[in-house]
């Protein structure tokens, strides 16, 4: 869901809030890297809490520029995944809670920006537990670490393993492989890969033909029952 930033102060010909409370930046323009961090920080703490209210999990937020704008980009989620219309209220609610901010304390974003509320991607890392809780049933990749307890560190025991997510709570995840189910600490684990399954697609593609073959015949067999009722009839 992509929404336009409503600037909150007249604004220039190019469409950008003046400012009066500095000199414009020069060349390219654009904020420092540490602005745009104390930025980060600031939305969080107007965003998150109206995210946790609606009943969702933040689970990323990044300000970039792109062009004259900043982009601001919230992901959400919740167990049983979110669909467009939670997506959109999330989005509304998130707008005007920055408007509310910015008419009680200045800008929180610099001018005009493009605000984006979506949920997680299968693409996205596994890196809570609350992430392997929701994608239950899901094929993952995912690298279990020679060395248990050490983040980011790999070692030469590091292997990678593919299996399905079977249970998965706080303290653990129990994956199911070709050499059989197990469980694994989150401490031991990097990151992990949902795993795009081609064959179940085509496993529905299947089903989906065979029920409208299915349907077709049924409608066969009806017309020919008809025209055996039209030929009584007419008799």
């Amino acid at each position: 869901m992509t929404q336009r930033g409503r600037a909150t102060r007249p604004t220039g010909p190019a469409g950008r809030p003046r400012r009066a409370d500095g000199p414009r930046a020069g060349g390219r323009g654009g904020a420092p890297r540490g602005d745009l961090s104390a930025r980060r920080d600031r939305l969080r703490e107007v965003i998150e809490p109206v995210v946790t209210a609606a009943g969702y999990d933040l689970e990323d937020l990044s300000v970039s520029r792109a062009g004259r704008r900043h982009v601001v980009r919230v992901i959400v989620d919740a167990d049983g995944g979110i669909n467009l219309d939670a997506v959109a209220d999330v989005s509304r609610a998130v707008s005007a809670a920055l408007d509310a901010a910015e008419e009680a304390g200045g800008d929180i974003v610099a001018g005009e920006y493009q605000l984006e509320v979506s949920s997680p991607g299968v693409d996205r890392p596994l890196t809570l537990p609350r992430h392997w809780r929701r994608n239950v049933g899901r094929l993952v990749k995912v690298t279990v670490r020679g060395a248990a307890g050490v983040p980011e560190q790999r070692t030469a025991g590091d292997r990678q393993v593919t299996g399905r997510v079977v249970e998965a709570d706080d303290e653990r995840v129990v994956l199911e492989t070709d050499a059989g189910r197990v469980a694994h600490r989150y401490a031991e684990l990097g990151p992990g890969r949902v795993q795009v399954e081609f064959s179940r697609l085509d496993d529905i593609d299947e089903a989906d033909e065979l029920d409208a073959a299915g349907e077709a015949d049924e409608d066969d067999e009806t017309d020919i029952d008809d025209e055996d009722d039209v030929e009584d009839e007419e008799r």
